[in-house]
């Protein structure tokens, strides 16, 4: 008998002793009834709580799920039975008829009847469907502890305490409850003549009596084909019964529990019986032997009820601390691929293989019958294509492994012929005539060659569970904590990556990714073990594949999905059982079920095949996609656009509203012109008047301001372009209008001061219009107005005029054609659109497959990425046009030029030679900057790192006076002095990390003892600004460089929280005020909890120390108190702690009750100053780390001032 601890538990719930437990036939749900009186129904898949149903009083020991119906059914001690909808999360109706508590219930497989048994000695039958009482059956003399019906007949077994277990025929109920027969009288008398007892009762009659229990019998299960029963008792004993049409008896007993036994059931696929007992173990018998198989043992739990799942290997036992639902073995098939070829073990412990181009399966090729238990399967199989040979590990008697060859076909003899075993845990070849073995018992790895002797030893690191092939001469060897790649031949460890629970390694067909799977995470890494990317999955993992173009199908319980190397990914398809891939060909998705039979899926690859032709860049492939497939919907349009190609979300789009914003984002005013005639909506036009303004192109901003009838804006729109036709026009209007503001606006622009005089001898203002004329030397028309006035010159005090000024008159019409402000160059993507495909080179594309390269994908190398973003992210403030070079002249086709050649700066080559934002800024290339910082660490806000951005502009070059009238000569300055190579070239950087750390950090601190926080918030914040456009040296500065970041966000955060406080007012004015002295009480508390320097934190802690004394909150004060004096320090402030700490321990009690749990874990947020707690939800800035309530995702993070909140980049890139 084989004892193990480690069973395969998929779920464990904790709770009161459960006592009945049911699966759902469909859903990955079970019910859980407990001795407290509530139902639980778990997701077991998920491991969540859906549903708690509280209406029984006491203890519920039965329940059951309907087959079809969404019901169930429940029994307690409250002698009802209760049936309910998991719709509708309510108790449907109620039986009523028992006497006592009821111990089980269960559903018929067909019919509308419910069975029950109860400690009143009866087992009764109901009709649910017209709440009816059909049948008692009496006849037990003791408890009925269990009732069910037959799977297929018409029969009910039960089981009692008076030791008997009973089957009875209820043929008659059926018969008497089911639709009119066309039998005669004579025949239905003939036929119900040996179905009475002996009252003449037809309904339901003891067919069989067995007896052979010595105690109370528990449990009775019929088996689901077979004519067998099987029975648990309180004599510790499994008996199984057989029964034929006549007569009933006794088979076997399994003996084995050595408490009662409280559970049994037939396995609904193996010739197995399972049984629970309270001596705390599951055993598993072997039901052709009657041996034990398995015993599984919990430490201090007694089990009272199992069960088995109807459709699919999973079982649940209840105990005294809730449930666990577990398998019995693993069943996932053992396989290996090689080529076109899948070799694979059933479950009948035959290989066979598999051709992946013919699609046919081949004929047994051996059997392992011999190898290791019958009842566990093989672990893993690994093949050797140069020797035709197969490793099979099984994990019985402790882990064993069989070297076998196999035949050229299936069919000569299946038995294999020259085999050679061991014991191992893990068996791998590793190279054409070795193979490794680990034995984890000893913590050893053994090479061994064909012959099975062992060619070399070494010990791996401590924990070791299991190896993998790591690529040639080498081993992927995996802990619980880490994986490992380990040189053979050279016997060390060459890399090491941290990664929990790896249970899977699975490797690229190029062999230069693997994929390592564990229970819920895949983490892709490179053949060198540098981690690519990793994603979680709430549903279990179950396995993984690789496409050929580099995409890794994986599938978890219930959908394939895919991955992309740089971590995005999607849904393939739903799977409505679990399978293990194996290969991807196209359309096709080759796998494995958990029946060990091959199957072919059919998958749409066009969405992971567009989102990697996106990556690459490859654009025909992409224009392809578009045109030939239905690849629509919300999901790839806001991907698109995430991921800065609008004009390609354009493509996709229907929807007007959506089509706008698109059309607005990537500068495509035409489309956006159209869909705002479509949806004719003034915000829209408001918006695209903007938009068209920013571009130069004031015919379309002309159609914006007519069609919102913005008048005086149309006229200054006239006035600038000089199209004095249409200004004349608009004074018309004016005039026409009555609005004697826009006359007077449109006469000023055009010149015309009668119009103007006029306009206010209207309006009866005689002194403007008077004024006005005598500035333009108009007496005629002064005299007229003193004359209409009755006034003469000598009584008016007029100021002295000047020369009355006439606006200049445009020499060229440019108002005859656009202006073009902003570069609206068309990416390749858009030239492709518009049939130009010939004119495009994509061999010059060295983006990897997945956007692995930095350069490529931050850098802007193309000239479509600084076409496609577009500048909004510069929006916040002046990109200095006058002293930035021309984008596109230093951008286009950077891979094609082989050094700086004529006409190119060597500003110009710092931006192409690296991916830092700081370089691309000291080249003047402001626009490509703020793109690589808001694809790296989401930056949104640019205003904040203007000085910055043009001290590293200024500091880069020097410039010398030449001749006169010649520009200066400029110099530029090089942080690579030695260089000469000018692909390597880079320039120097003002006020690097060391400077910010050794003189910046310490003027900061110095306020911050000095209690200036206003002037340290500065200090800090422009430390953050100076780090975010920075360079390092090395790989151990960036980790320096980490550190003063998240040291300035937390300073910044602290001294915000101080100055919110002290902003509340004056310490009278805070007392007055409930409010206001609860939530200065909560500052003083929160700003202790910033990361600061111990000797600062303790003046944060002596600050909030001293409020809670004075506001008499003596058990707040306590904690500063004791923080303060376990800190250590100041001789001072531990004295003030010691006199505060001894006052507050004689009335340890708070008069002010303030949201603040010194004993919880919790982060401020840096927006709200409120304490988010371990557990809860946060966004945080992708660059400082400070953390923020949910709500504020989406808004500028309140510490750098320039990073979005929640938007997660590729990662601040400090060393290239």
């Amino acid at each position: 008998m084989q004892a193990s601890s480690g069973m395969l538990t998929k779920f464990e719930s904790k709770s009161s002793r459960a006592k009945g437990i049911a699966f759902h036939p469909k859903r990955p749900w079970i019910l859980v009834s407990l001795h407290s009186s509530t139902i639980q129904l778990w997701d077991y898949r998920m491991g969540t709580l859906i549903d708690r149903f509280e209406e029984h009083d006491g203890p519920v020991r039965g329940v059951d799920f309907h087959k079809t119906q969404p019901l169930f059914v429940s029994g307690g001690d409250d002698y009802k039975i209760k049936v309910w909808s998991y719709q509708t999360r309510r108790c449907l109706f109620t039986l009523n008829g028992h006497l006592d508590y009821i111990r089980t219930v269960f559903f018929h497989h067909e019919l509308p009847w419910i069975v029950s048994a109860s400690d009143d000695q009866t087992i009764r039958i109901w009709n649910w469907q017209n709440r009816s009482l059909l049948c008692t059956m009496t006849g037990h003399n003791h408890y009925a502890m269990c009732a069910q019906f037959h799977p297929k007949e018409d029969l009910v077994v039960s089981a009692s305490l008076d030791q008997s277990v009973r089957v009875w025929d209820i043929s008659g109920l059926r018969k008497k409850h089911s639709a009119p027969t066309t039998m005669s009288f004579e025949d239905q008398a003939r036929a119900n003549q040996n179905q009475t007892d002996m009252f003449g009762n037809t309904d339901a009659v003891v067919k069989f009596v067995l007896e052979g229990h010595d105690r109370g019998v528990n449990w009775v299960a019929f088996h689901p084909t077979m004519p067998l029963i099987v029975s648990a008792g309180d004599d510790r004993l499994i008996k199984l019964w057989r029964m034929s049409e006549t007569k009933a008896w006794e088979v076997d007993t399994c003996r084995g529990h050595f408490q009662n036994a409280s559970g049994c059931l037939f396995h609904p696929h193996q010739d197995l019986i399972i049984s629970a007992g309270e001596d705390k173990t599951i055993r598993v018998w072997d039901l052709n032997k009657r041996t034990a198989v398995h015993t599984f043992k919990r430490e201090n739990d007694r089990f009272w009820v199992i069960a088995a799942h109807p459709e699919i290997n999973l079982f649940a036992a209840g105990h005294d601390n809730g449930v666990m639902v577990f398998k019995l073995e693993r069943e996932r098939p053992a396989s290996a691929v090689y080529q076109n070829q899948l070799f694979y073990i059933t479950k009948e412990k035959h290989i066979k293989s598999y051709d992946f181009q013919k699609n046919v399966e081949s004929p047994t090729l051996l059997s392992l019958k011999k190898l290791g238990s019958p009842w566990v399967p093989p672990r893993t199989l690994s093949y050797n294509p140069s020797e035709r040979s197969v490793l099979v590990t099984s994990p019985a008697d402790g882990g064993s492994y069989e070297l076998i060859n196999l035949p050229r076909d299936g069919s000569g003899a299946i038995e294999p012929t020259d085999s050679r075993r061991g014991q191992g845990n893990s068996a791998i070849f590793v190279a054409r005539n070795r193979f490794a073995v680990l034995n984890t018992a000893t913590q050893t790895v053994d090479i061994k060659d064909l012959q099975n002797n062992v060619a070399r030893s070494f010990k791996p690191p401590h924990g070791t569970s299991d190896i993998y092939f790591g690529g040639t001469g080498n081993l992927l060897i995996i802990t619980p904590t880490a994986v490992h790649l380990y040189d053979i031949q050279q016997k060390k460890t060459i890399a090491e990556l941290a990664v929990n629970g790896v249970k899977y390694v699975v490797w690229s067909n190029d062999g230069l990714y693997a994929a390592l799977l564990s229970k819920h995470n895949v983490t892709i890494v490179s053949k060198t073990l540098e981690q690519i990317s990793t994603l979680h999955e709430t549903i279990r993992i179950k396995s993984a594949t690789w496409d050929d173009t580099g995409v890794l199908l994986y599938s978890t319980l219930n959908h394939v999905k895919y991955t992309l190397l740089n971590g995005d990914n999607g849904i393939v398809r739903t799977l409505d059982q679990t399978v293990y891939l194996v290969r991807v060909k196209g359309r096709n998705v080759y796998c494995l079920d958990r029946a060990a039979k091959p199957k072919i899926l059919q998958i749409d690859p066009t969405e992971y095949r567009f989102k990697l032709s996106l990556i690459k860049r490859n654009y025909e492939e992409m224009l392809h996609i578009i045109q030939n497939s239905s690849l629509v919907g919300q999901s790839i349009i806001s991907y698109l656009q995430k991921k800065g190609y609008p004009e390609i979300a354009l493509q996709f789009v229907q929807d007007p509203t959506t089509r706008f914003e698109l059309a607005i984002e990537c500068g495509n005013l035409e489309v956006a012109v159209e869909m705002a005639k479509q949806l004719d909506k003034p915000k829209l036009w408001t918006r695209l008047s903007s938009e068209a303004l920013a571009h130069g192109n004031h015919t379309i901003v002309e159609m914006c301001y007519q069609k919102l009838k913005h008048f005086d804006k149309l006229s200054f729109l006239y006035l600038t372009t000089g199209d004095e036709a249409k200004l004349t026009r608009m004074a018309k209007i004016a005039e026409h209008r009555g609005d004697f503001t826009s006359r007077f606006q449109n006469a000023l622009y055009l010149g015309e001061v009668e119009d103007r005089i006029q306009m206010f001898k209207e309006i009866d203002l005689y002194p403007l219009a008077y004024m006005t004329a005598k500035a333009h030397g108009l007496e005629e028309e002064c005299q007229s107005i003193l004359e209409a006035t009755g006034l003469t010159e000598d009584q008016l005090n007029l100021p002295t005029f000047g020369e009355p000024l006439t606006l200049p008159k445009p020499i060229v019409p440019t108002f005859k054609a656009n202006w073009p402000t902003k570069a609206t160059s068309q990416s390749f993507f858009e030239k492709a659109l518009l049939g130009q495909m010939e004119g495009l080179s994509l061999e010059d594309e060295s983006a990897p497959a997945n956007g692995l390269g930095e350069e490529a994908e931050d850098g802007g190398k193309q000239e479509n990425l600084i076409d496609v973003d577009d500048e909004e992210d510069a929006a916040g403030w002046d990109m200095g046009e006058d002293i930035v070079p021309e984008v596109e002249e230093g951008f286009v086709n950077v891979e094609t030029a082989e050094t700086g050649g004529a006409g190119i700066s060597e500003a110009d080559l710092w931006a192409r030679n690296s991916p830092l934002a700081v370089d691309h800024a000291a080249g003047g290339s402001f626009e490509t900057a703020m793109q690589l910082l808001n694809r790296q660490v989401g930056a949104v806000n640019f205003a904040p790192l203007k000085p910055r951005f043009l001290e590293v502009y200024q500091a880069s070059k020097t410039y010398l006076p030449a001749s006169a009238g010649l520009q200066p000569l400029v110099n530029y300055v090089r942080r690579t002095v030695d260089e000469s190579d000018p692909r390597k070239v880079l320039p120097i950087i003002p006020r690097d990390l060391e400077y910010l750390a050794s003189n910046d950090l310490q003027r900061g601190y110095d306020s911050m003892k000095a209690n200036k926080l206003e002037d340290g918030i500065k200090i800090f914040k422009t430390i953050l600004h100076a780090a975010l456009v920075n360079a390092v040296g090395s790989n151990s500065e960036v980790a320096d460089a980490k550190k003063l970041i998240a040291s300035a966000a937390e300073y910044t955060v602290a001294m915000s929280i101080e100055l919110e406080r002290r902003s509340l007012g004056s310490q009278d004015v805070v007392n007055a005020d409930p409010n206001l002295l609860k939530r200065s009480l909560e500052l003083a508390a929160y700003f202790t909890i910033p990361k600061i320097e111990v000797p600062h934190r303790q003046l944060a802690l002596l600050n909030a120390m001293n409020l809670s004394v004075r506001s008499k909150n003596y058990s707040t004060a306590l904690s500063f108190a004791n923080r303060i004096l376990a800190n250590g320090g100041a001789a001072k402030i531990l004295e003030t702690a010691r006199r505060a700490k001894a006052q507050c321990e004689r009335n340890p009690q708070d008069s002010i009750d303030i949201e603040f749990d010194q004993f919880a874990e919790f982060e401020i947020c840096a927006a709200s100053h409120t304490p988010i707690y371990s557990g809860t939800a946060y966004e945080e800035c992708a660059f400082d780390g400070s953390k923020y309530h949910t709500k504020y995702k989406g808004t500028v993070c309140k510490v750098c001032e320039v990073c979005e909140v929640g938007k997660h980049g590729s990662g601040l890139k400090l060393f290239a």
